[in-house]
This record gives C-alpha cells, structure tokens and sequence, in this order.
C-alpha cells in the first residue's frame, strides 16, 4: 500500500472521529491511522490531524484539549436543559422551574454576598457545553477607586431545583472550577438532613459554596451554608481524631526528656486525653522506660 496524502490522512480521519460517538482522544486517532497505514511517515499525520476541529469546523468539534467528536453527537438534544424541565410544585401549589431562581440567585450574589460586580443569568446551552455552562455567572474586577489592581475572579452558580440529584450538581459545580475562581451551588431546603450534610462536606472538601434555598422564586430566603460546613467539617475532624486516641488507648505514646541533674529528670508522658508533664526520680524513669 502506498502511503497516504495530507488530504487522504484527513479524510480518513474524519471518518475515525464520527465512527466514534463518545469521541476519540488524538493520540488514539494517530495509532489507529499509523496501524492501517504503517507506511505513512507518523510525522504526516501528526501535521494533517493536530487541528482537525479547524479543519472541519461542521463535523468535528474538541470539547476538551485532546479529545475529537463530531459535531453530530456532541450534543444531544435537550441534554444541557435537562434540569430546566424539572418541574417543582411549591408549598402554595404553584409550579416552578430551575430557569425562575436564575435572577433572584444572580441579584442575591452581587447585592448580598457582594462576591461580584457584575453578573447575568446563564443557563442553557450557551457555551455549547453541559459541563461549561454555569447557570449564573459573573465577575469580580477593580473598580476606578481601587488602589491596586487585582485580576478579575470569575464566579458561576449551579442551581438545582431536584433535591433527587445533589450529586449531580455538585459534580457540575467543581468542574466549574476549571474556569472559575469561585464556583456555587445551590439546592432547595427541602434537601435531606443526611444529603444536605453529606453535600456540606463534600463542599467543603472541594472548595465549592453550598447555597440554600425555599421553593418561591419572589422570596427564596438564600441561605449560604459555608459557615455551616465548616462547623460540620471540624466535627468529623474531631470525631476522627477522637476514634483514632481511642484506638491506641491500651497503649501510652511517652516521651523522656534527660536534663543534666544527677538527681532529677523529667518524665514527658503523652496521654490519649491529656498532656501532663511528671516529673520523677531517675528510679521511677527507669521503671517507666523498662
């Protein structure tokens, strides 16, 4: 077989990324062409396949660095609005959608938390992304009368009206993190006492703030919940740390500090629930050491 031509390595390429739903890392597009076509140089195909997206611009997209999918999977429809659907019946009988907590919750991050200057709903698929679409964005800059200039902070919001899918939020809300200084999320207080713990934690551990609120989009009492976290967190940690004296209890952890006396010495013991320090005649040091 006679190797293949830039234009022919294209093709051919394009062909591999749409016969691959899920998409197909750059890496793996390169071996394959280089296994069914081993006398192509590898360095051709790296040169026809680097910037495919460009190249194809309506068949292929790159959601992500390194990764090819065509154009015609990479967004199923009706996949990025899937949490506007859900519809709540609120406890006046009324319904409610994700979409009417938008604005009160981007009013509620620029007026009360004062974490923004400026901010706008989002929501949808307006970056094309379900992973890339915060449904409140906004930014922090300097203003005129601020002294020193510091980089602008990009914080965005994930509002979720099912308290059925937490996990899914909070999964939604870190990968934010990868362009946000700041990422939120927010659920309904009708949440669980254990899922509303269990999300506190996992918001703590990943730097995410958990936001609370009541199913009436004219006065949704936003509650932020990161102080709460934090007590929440110190309470594991605590109750961690406790199991783990209580498991070496039967043994004593001691520690002998000599001082230059004939007479005296000093007897440094560690105990699981206190610290004190005895102090002992070298006999009883040597009972104690034995």
């Amino acid at each position: 077989m006679s190797k293949l031509t830039v234009q022919q390595i294209k093709a051919l390429a394009r062909t591999i990324v749409k016969s691959n739903p899920g998409g197909i890392r750059y890496s793996e597009l390169v071996r394959q062409i280089k296994e069914g076509h081993p006398e192509t140089p590898v360095n051709t195909i790296h040169g026809s396949t680097w910037n495919l997206d460009a190249t194809f611009p309506n068949d292929i997209t790159k959601p992500s660095r390194g990764l090819y999918q065509s154009a015609d999977v990479a967004e199923i429809p009706g996949a990025d609005d899937a949490g506007e659907s859900v519809v709540e019946i609120t406890p006046q009988g009324k319904k409610v959608s994700e979409a009417d907590f938008y604005e009160p919750f981007a009013e509620w991050l620029k007026n009360d938390l004062d974490e923004v200057t400026t901010v706008a709903p989002l929501g949808g698929a307006g970056l094309k992304a379900k992973w890339g679409t915060p449904d409140v964005v906004g930014a922090y800059k300097p203003l005129a009368k601020n002294l020193i200039k510091f980089p602008l902070e990009v914080v965005s919001a994930e509002i979720n009206i099912d308290k059925a899918t937490p996990v899914v939020a909070f999964g939604q809300a870190v990968a934010y993190r990868l362009f946000s200084a700041k990422s939120y999320i927010a659920m309904p207080s009708t949440l669980t006492q254990e899922d509303q713990s269990r999300l506190e934690a996992l918001c703590m551990l990943f730097g995410v703030g958990l936001v609370l609120f009541d199913l009436d989009p004219t006065n949704p009492k936003l509650l932020d919940q990161s102080q709460s976290a934090e007590i929440f967190a110190r309470y594991v940690l605590r109750q961690r740390v406790r199991g783990s004296f209580k498991s070496a209890r039967p043994r004593r952890f001691r520690a002998h500090l000599r001082i230059e006396s004939p007479e005296l010495s000093v007897n440094h013991q560690v105990r699981p629930s206190d610290h004190e320090l005895y102090w002992t005649t070298p006999e009883e040091m040597a009972l104690c050491t034995g």
